[in-house]
């Protein structure tokens, strides 16, 4: 592998690191509408209820928020059994596997083989190893969840994250699993969230959405992560 790619992957590594404390911090606004309703996380505001589901594709859970798209959203993060549960983190936006450690030898660089969508390719989507129809969110879909959903930042089951409810009272919710570092140390974990989606943004960025106790935005992020996966379904 060339040494230049070696180098700006570990620039962008760099980049990363300084983007999840930032995400410990604040994140960037995008309009009025995307700041949070935001509950004390004291014992009398953790809450308990579990999702209504609406139905299940090979054997995974989904809930119907109502939204204009129809779209199907998870009630799980890959790898987790119950909404609160981080699941796998994947630091690299098209791998399937997890790892024991990423580094910049183990991870093929974006560009080196110039892919360019992946949403519902087995070979690089991860929700798609779910069977059926799951397939990563696309950035309009991650939009839309913005846009017609009422997030709120709680604790629901002792653990940070975000119920989001959509406009039929149907909600989900979102953790905060923050990311990794190094040899897959969670970072940030109960102060951010931070989500892959599957559609490319430039050169090797990629459209993803990360929310704190702050507020919620839809950002360009590096592809090598490292990031949680809601699975979503036509």
């Amino acid at each position: 592998m060339p040494d230049t790619y070696l180098g700006r992957i570990k620039m962008k590594r760099i980049f990363r690191n300084i983007s999840l404390i930032m995400c410990t911090i604040t994140l960037t606004f995008v309009g009025c509408k995307n700041k949070l309703e935001t509950v004390n996380n004291d014992s009398n505001n953790n809450e308990t209820e579990s999702e209504l589901i609406s139905g299940s594709i090979n054997g995974h859970d989904y809930i119907d928020l109502g939204l204009p798209s129809g779209t199907k959203w998870a009630t799980c993060n890959v790898g987790a059994n119950i909404p609160e549960e981080y699941g796998y983190y994947y630091a690299q936006w098209d791998e399937t596997i997890t790892k024991s450690e990423y580094t910049e030898y183990n991870i093929i660089p974006y560009g080196y083989y110039n892919l360019d969508y992946i949403r519902g390719n087995p070979n690089y989507d991860v929700a798609r190893k779910w069977g059926g129809s799951w397939r990563l969110p696309t950035r309009e879909e991650i939009i839309e969840l913005m846009e017609n959903c009422t997030w709120k930042w709680t604790t629901q089951n002792n653990v940070n994250g975000c119920k989001v409810t959509g406009p039929n009272g149907n909600s989900i919710f979102l953790p905060a699993a923050g990311g990794l570092s190094g040899e897959l140390v969670t970072s940030a974990a109960g102060i951010c969230g931070c989500y892959y989606s599957s559609t490319p943004s430039r050169d090797t960025w990629i459209w993803g959405f990360d929310f704190s106790s702050c507020n919620r935005n839809i950002t360009e992020c590096t592809i090598d992560g490292p990031r949680s996966v809601r699975p979503v379904s036509d």
